[in-house]
């Protein structure tokens, strides 16, 4: 079988990708062990734990984050990995504290305890993570469906790897290629799926969520035409080097099982900036949703009294990945539009109740999708999700609609604090509204996202677009 000309990481040190929840624990595993270990010893020897512990705790975890990836290589080569690492630090720590004299602030019998606790117990939960790591890639869910565009050398080296890494996240469905079979480097082994004129179409019936493009650099012209196509999908999408594009969507260098991919198309919440993305929605929202029970009560009685009709108005929209979700609103509308056509609130609408103008104009009839957030529906701050019958309509309309249900829709985005909050009564309007949630896409961080709840906040006090 033909490998790769590009960089195929040979040190038997495979990594399992950043969305990998075993990735995560083996970034922290040794240096939580070491810590942990040092901290039980100092309460055994000391009976409690002294500042010059904490102080020590700190200058190894800082030498020893991020751990090393073990999961994937051999018992020998763990023992021999661990002793030389642990030989490594304790090395120079034992200098540092004999040119400092820092040595007399511990307890002798700890430290000397710890010079074989600590890698024995480092040892231990290696292969402890080992034994556990099927259960812990089942708590992700089912493995991610992918294809490689391109059976070429370094497609097919990328099959084999993906085949060979058993605790990887991927199954691949097979190849897609337009070229004659003399021409293909692959063999029976691998399925062919279609043509790349048929890969928009084999993306939506297989369901496939990843794609990994190994196709040549002079083939640009049709590298664009195809993410073209793919931009009505929200499959993820890889380049096998050595590629150029333009336009990327958190486009940066990963690695798939040890060799390397570049995404051209990706969600900016995977690894830890998915644990931030999504512990900070459930955080908020739980607080949010204690301190205004009070404020929802007293809507649903005045929804309740001043109109007929249910509470809360269930709205069928699109969320990750484009799976259908209900959406919670109060009612607001003497109408419960929900079907394959949906008439846009416009400025006097006749269906919207004095009480539903009221709470439209402050957007105090979108407070029940906090529970939605609750629930993993729906996040803070995202791209606000449409209506299906106006999906349906605008992807076909807009390049890229599809990309922003890659993330969870959310309850207040980028694109309504820039002036796109409201009707969207022309392509133009939906236009601008779609360039805003991909920049968010592009550029998400922490601080933005509080940015844009700061912004949402002094905007509903005086916008007047919504209606």
């Amino acid at each position: 079988m033909p490998t790769a000309a590009t960089g195929i990481d040979r040190s038997g040190q495979v990594s399992l990708g950043k969305d990998n929840l075993l990735s995560l624990l083996e970034l922290v595993l040794s240096p939580v062990t070491i810590v942990g270990s040092l901290w039980g010893l100092a309460l055994f020897y000391e009976g409690e734990l002294l500042p010059s512990y904490l102080v020590l705790s700190i200058i190894v975890f800082a030498l020893t984050f991020p751990g090393q990836p073990r999961l994937q290589i051999s018992c020998g080569k763990v023992l021999l990995d661990i002793a030389m690492n642990w030989i490594w630090v304790a090395s120079l720590l034992a200098l540092t504290a004999y040119a400092t004299s820092y040595n007399r602030e511990f307890n002798r019998h700890a430290l000397m305890a710890w010079l074989w606790v600590s890698p024995l117990a480092e040892l231990g939960t290696t292969f402890a993570l080992r034994l556990s790591a099927p259960f812990l890639l089942s708590l992700q869910g089912p493995k991610m469906r992918a294809i490689i565009v391109g059976m070429n050398g370094q497609g097919t080296a990328l099959a084999e790897r993906i085949q060979k890494t058993k605790l990887a996240r991927i199954e691949l469905c097979g190849f897609v290629d337009s070229r004659n079979a003399s021409r293909l480097a692959g063999d029976e082994e691998w399925s062919l799926l279609g043509g790349i004129a048929e890969l928009a179409d084999i993306v939506r019936t297989k369901h496939i969520q990843v794609i990994y493009l190994s196709l040549p650099m002079a083939s640009q012209p049709r590298i664009l035409a195809i993410l073209d196509e793919l931009k009505d999908t929200t499959a993820s999408i890889y380049f096998v080097p050595d590629m150029f594009v333009t336009d990327l969507i958190q486009g940066q260098a990963s690695t798939v099982c040890g060799m390397p991919v570049i995404s051209v198309c990706e969600t900016p919440f995977v690894g830890m900036d998915g644990f931030l993305k999504r512990g900070s929605d459930v955080l908020f929202s739980m607080i949010i949703l204690l301190l205004i029970t009070p404020l929802l009560i007293g809507i649903a009685i005045a929804v309740k009294w001043t109109s007929p009709g249910p509470v809360i108005f269930k709205q069928r929209r699109y969320g990750l990945d484009g799976e259908e979700i209900l959406v919670y609103k109060f009612r607001s509308m003497t109408v419960t539009e929900n079907g394959a056509t949906v008439t846009q609130a416009t400025k006097g609408d006749k269906r919207i109740t004095p009480l539903g103008a009221f709470l439209r104009k402050t957007s105090l009839d979108e407070l029940p999708q906090f529970i939605n957030v609750l629930q993993g529906r729906m996040s803070i701050v995202g791209p606000r999700p449409h209506a299906v019958a106006h999906n349906e309509l605008y992807r076909k309309l807009i390049k890229g609609y599809a990309v922003r249900h890659k993330v969870r829709p959310g309850i207040t985005g980028w694109a309504q604090v820039n002036g796109f909050r409201g009707e969207t009564d022309t392509l133009d309007k939906m236009q601008g509204r779609i360039d805003y949630d991909l920049d968010y896409l592009r550029n998400w961080s922490l601080r933005l996202d509080v940015h844009i709840i700061l912004r949402t906040a002094k905007l509903v006090t005086n916008d007047h677009t919504a209606y």
